[in-house]
């Protein structure tokens, strides 16, 4: 009688612990979008962390078709953050891109007002 007892109780823990993670489908469509939204503004394949995010969805994904659930869900937000770092790293490059070239164009114009009788 105590055994079955004990087999019950250690039958609902596991069921319960595998209740607890639910399928994380948002998340991969959280971290598919912002994987999309990378090279949107022009993270391409040179970018070492747009390919960790692909790497790591993909892994995401394979967790998820082995249940994984919390697996796939800390591989996803992984993924997601990794993106979203791809997608900043460029925004910030054509950023300083683009004030580079302001500022030639303001030095241009300076050099044109001193030159003026």
């Amino acid at each position: 009688m105590i055994r079955f007892s004990f087999c019950v109780v250690v039958a609902l823990v596991v069921l319960s612990g595998c209740a607890s993670d639910p399928a994380p489908s948002e998340q991969l469509r959280l971290t598919e979008q912002a994987i999309s939204q990378a090279r949107a503004v022009g993270a391409d394949e040179q970018s070492t962390e747009l390919n960790l995010a692909d790497d790591k969805l993909a892994q995401a994904q394979a967790a998820m078709l082995d249940e994984a659930h919390k697996d796939a869900r800390v591989l996803a937000e992984q993924a997601e953050l990794d993106a979203r770092l791809a997608e900043a790293r460029v925004l910030t490059e054509k950023s300083q891109e683009q004030l580079l070239e302001l500022n030639n164009r303001i030095n241009r114009l300076r050099q044109q007002l001193g030159e003026l009788p």
